[in-house]
């Protein structure tokens, strides 16, 4: 059953004339003939009784106009809940984020966004990386903001902005004194990671590596702020971001001069996937607020 015959039976119906169902559709008397004759056949009933020129909508079609009318109310629906997910001005984003860009990043480029769009939704997600990058895959999200540490060749990936690594001690550590200094100064310090799942770690076992040591990790957060406590906790040391997360009463920040240590952002969305304009927008959006800033 196709789209043309449900509108073809649906013209009929209420013109209850093949005439003039055929002028107002723009198509041949005889092709609309076959076209209904076919619908008939498939359905294995007759729709119409016919008397002389003129047709009339039997119990049967009553029935199936009843449903037609329905179905075509619901793809109406479907069409305009599609639009105003999409629209621009009033469209929904769905996006997902590294947990520790959920502090000031991501509040910053929405407040701003909702200032010129107030009408456009979002749809908040937080994940690791990889978790991001299979969200991204399997269309649960329309962007994201990730570390550009991936190689997966279905997701793009622009630079956004490069946010610096710090070493962080407990306020107290020997190494507090310092406001600068080498990273391969903690090679023999107690190391406090982070679990497999988050790229931060990878990155820094990458940057230790550079220093010429493998860190001595006796723990493993999920994240920045529990990694942060048990530093404050004088379990270890660490490399995070200088995040809104980090209790500055009980950690001290040092940067590290060799090698740099930093970590890359990137803005990312499906290679293949559709980009409604709500999500253009918004994606041309973030991409000139940073860089403006």
């Amino acid at each position: 059953m196709e789209w043309d015959q449900i509108n073809y039976f649906q013209t009929v119906a209420k013109a209850q004339h093949i005439t003039r169902a055929a002028e107002q559709l723009s198509i041949s008397q005889p092709a609309l003939s076959r076209s209904i004759a076919k619908l008939e056949d498939e359905l294995g009933v007759q729709l119409f009784d016919r008397k002389g020129r003129n047709i009339y909508l039997n119990r049967y079609g009553k029935i199936f106009l009843n449903h037609v009318e329905q179905a075509i109310q619901q793809i109406e629906i479907g069409k305009q809940e599609i639009w105003d997910e999409i629209h621009p001005d009033n469209g929904t984003v769905s996006l997902s984020f590294l947990p520790s860009l959920g502090m000031s990043v991501i509040p910053k480029i929405l407040s701003h966004y909702q200032i010129e769009h107030p009408n456009v939704k979002f749809q908040l997600n937080q994940a690791s990386n990889r978790q991001i990058v299979e969200q991204l895959k399997s269309r649960k999200v329309d962007l994201a903001l990730i570390t550009l540490f991936h190689n997966d060749k279905e997701v793009i990936c622009e630079p956004l902005l490069t946010e610096e690594l710090f070493l962080i001690v407990s306020i107290d550590h020997p190494l507090a004194v310092n406001n600068e200094i080498d990273l391969n100064i903690i090679k023999d310090q107690p190391f406090i990671s982070f679990k497999d799942v988050n790229e931060l770690q990878t990155i820094i076992n990458q940057l230790c590596q550079k220093a010429g040591f493998s860190p001595k990790v006796v723990f493993e957060g999920e994240d920045i702020g529990t990694v942060s406590g048990l530093v404050g906790a004088k379990l270890g040391v660490s490399l995070v971001p200088d995040t809104q997360v980090l209790d500055r009463s009980k950690i001290k920040l040092i940067r590290v001069n060799n090698p740099i240590c930093k970590r890359d952002i990137g803005i990312a969305w499906l290679k293949d996937g559709y980009s409604s304009p709500v999500v253009e927008r918004f994606k041309e959006f973030v991409q000139h607020l940073v860089k403006t800033k």
